[in-house]
């Protein structure tokens, strides 16, 4: 393949840029580490900080939920102990309509703890996720060389997602659960402190319990997420590939393969749930092994007159109540190591510094000409392996600069280099005088366009994907752009024309439409430098004239820098840089180019004995889609394959 058809323009190549980590499957998605750290919740703090005082209405309702739900018990001893025995029926009255203002009270003020609680963690998500969206934009191309973009789209959802629970649910639930244990406890010591002590011997039990289900727990559900990365990398390698799938009848195949790891993840899922099963019943039953202790031996203390029933029973009811905030912060342990971890993670992505960055006092780069210089610049992806070594050349208003060479030649770092994507080594890069290191890089690529050889193309109707660039465009600029470019009689054979809307990448136009539509988009953004990926190399013949009629028109007194892989193409440049290992081996016109019967004299005789022979050959990685093709195809000799190939293969 082509060097620019295996990847972006604006991307390395493969010979030179860096090598991405190999990283287990499940590393994104373990939790580990503690259950708090100080350092991300003094982080996460500060998005918290600005809802001060719906934090202190919160903690204040949280209070009134605890109290309501602590007198509750109370109240019914004093119903027995007072107005029963007493046969006080307006004391009995009163009690009854204190139970209801108590249960009222816990209904109201749980409501309310709950919508600002919602209300101040979406607030916080909306702002952590538009911080890291914002920073995203900024980060440098050599960061996106290393992250994949199913990692970073983790980032930005399940870890905020782990933040923002802990932050709606967690610190407000705990802070309660620990209010009302000490209530509880306190209120147990009150009532009778020898009851109370013998109670509290179940604790180290459920201590012991908690702690071994906890590590047991975490390492089998580590085991599930990892197997359940496995099966979504899988799932979305064949919906990715689902034409290659179709296309060599692998259907079968492939659904035997997601069998085995489907069955895997279903095993370890039952096994881990199995053992999550029986935690509940274990708390259950030290908590009823507790209820009878204190029946047995309060029961006794009420026949000796120690103990009152009413007191009994309150002291049932708050045993019952002690081990539900319990049972409820050993839940709330996993969640809370996964927030811990999310946030990890997240603050590392926000702490990740741009590599190309402004320098104190960058200035805008003001209206330019177009006149470009490198001068002797030295550039490398990884460190001590330059992929450019001293290239200089320089550009006029105007011109038109063609750069060949074969894959990894370095004709895709020229253009990285350009618009400033990486920053170079040594040498310079001038425009119009203005070293591109010394201007901000917002100014320099508004000046600069670019159209890639695989055209992207954004959700939303074919005009806004023609003023893209240029937002304030009018409607009448818009159209001018695009029969400027031989769009225009396209579109209006379409039901709703330029409101037409454009599926994902475009997948509903041909590659020709899409070129285009680029173009249009470039030439509406009105760019005084102008950098061309090779944008006739995947199209028909007649598609072809199309696009180069529209070149014209796009390039027409702008500076060019145009990446050829069609020789035939490039032959009015004003020079043409030939790159061989980062260096320029050769440059000048086209026809001084043949006359030196060197590098790009070959390339050309090569390129053009194909095209003799019916053959549109590209001399710098394969053939273009479309050509002709030999009559009869090539004998492949036949490869034994296994039957049903391993689920990592």
């Amino acid at each position: 393949m082509s060097e620019q058809r295996a990847r972006p323009a604006t991307q390395p190549g493969p010979e030179s840029a860096p090598q991405k980590k190999i990283e287990r499957p499940d590393e994104e998605e373990e939790v580990f580490g503690k259950a708090y750290d100080p350092r991300i919740v003094r982080r996460t703090s500060a998005y918290v900080r600005p809802y001060r005082r719906h934090m202190a209405w919160a903690v204040l309702l949280m209070i009134c939920i605890a109290a309501s739900n602590l007198v509750q018990p109370f109240l019914i001893k004093m119903a027995i102990d007072e107005a029963i025995t007493r046969a006080d029926v307006r004391l009995l009255t009163l009690t009854a309509v204190a139970f209801v203002l108590s249960a009222l009270v816990s209904w109201l003020a749980t409501y309310g703890q709950s919508y600002i609680m919602s209300w101040v963690g979406q607030s916080v998500l909306f702002s952590m996720r538009r911080q890291l969206f914002e920073h995203l934009q900024k980060l440098s191309f050599n960061f996106y060389d290393r992250m994949e973009a199913g990692r970073i789209m983790s980032r930005m959802t399940g870890d905020v997602n782990a933040l923002n629970e802990f932050l709606t649910s967690g610190i407000v639930a705990i802070a309660s659960d620990l209010f009302v244990l000490i209530g509880i406890v306190v209120i147990m010591f009150a009532l009778n402190w020898q009851l109370a002590a013998l109670t509290l011997t179940v604790v180290p039990v459920i201590a012991v319990a908690t702690h071994l289900y906890r590590k047991r727990s975490r390492q089998m559900y580590r085991e599930v997420r990892t197997q359940n990365a496995i099966v979504t990398g899988y799932l979305a390698e064949n919906i990715s590939g689902v034409r290659v799938v179709q296309a060599f009848a692998r259907e079968d195949v492939n659904l035997r393969q997601f069998d085995v790891v489907n069955r895997e993840n279903l095993r370890r899922l039952l096994r881990a749930a199995a053992f999550s099963a029986g935690f509940g019943p274990v708390i259950t039953f030290v908590s009823t092994v507790a209820t009878v202790v204190v029946i047995w031996y309060g029961g006794q203390k009420v026949l000796q007159g120690v103990l009152t029933i009413g007191s009994l029973y309150a002291f049932l009811a708050y045993v019952g109540r002690f081990f539900e905030p319990i049972n409820d912060l050993s839940a709330r342990y996993n969640s809370m190591q996964a927030a811990m971890a999310g946030g990890e993670r997240v603050f590392e992505l926000l702490d990740t510094p741009a590599a190309v960055q402004d320098k104190p006092g960058a200035y805008p780069l003001p209206p330019i000409q177009g006149h470009v210089i490198f001068d002797d610049v030295v550039f490398e992806y990884v460190p001590d392996r330059p992929v450019l070594r001293g290239v200089s050349l320089e550009a006029q208003p105007g011109d038109v600069m063609a750069l060949v060479g074969h894959t990894g030649a370095g004709k895709s770092s020229i253009i990285n280099i350009l618009l400033r994507f990486y920053d170079i080594k040594d040498g310079s890069i001038t425009i119009d005088g203005h070293d591109i290191r010394e201007v901000t890089t917002e100014s320099l690529r508004r000046q600069v366009g670019l159209v890639l050889q695989e055209p992207f193309l954004f959700s939303g109707s074919l005009r806004d994907n023609i003023r893209y660039g240029k937002l304030d465009a009018s409607e009448e600029q818009v159209v001018a752009a695009a029969k400027a470019v031989n769009l225009h009689d396209f579109i209006e054979t379409l039901p709703f024309g330029y409101d037409t809307e454009v599926q994902e990448r475009g997948t509903t136009l041909s590659q020709g439409q899409r070129q285009l539509l680029s173009f249009a988009r470039a030439l509406i953004a009105d760019p005084r430098i102008l950098i061309l990926d090779e944008a006739t190399s995947s199209v028909d013949t007649a598609t072809e004239k199309l696009i180069q009629s529209a070149l014209e028109v796009l390039m027409r007194g702008r500076t060019s820098f145009v990446i050829a892989h069609r020789l035939s193409t490039i032959k009015a440049a004003k020079e043409i840089v030939v790159l061989h290992q980062g260096e320029i081996i050769e440059r000048g016109t086209h026809n001084e180019l043949l006359t030196q019967e060197g590098y790009y004299y070959s390339l050309y005789s090569m390129q053009f004995r194909y095209q003799e022979l019916g053959l549109e050959h590209n001399v710098f990685g394969g053939d273009d889609e479309g050509a002709a093709r030999p009559e009869q195809p090539p004998t492949i000799p036949p490869v034994q394959l296994a039957a049903t190939p391993s689920p990592g293969a």
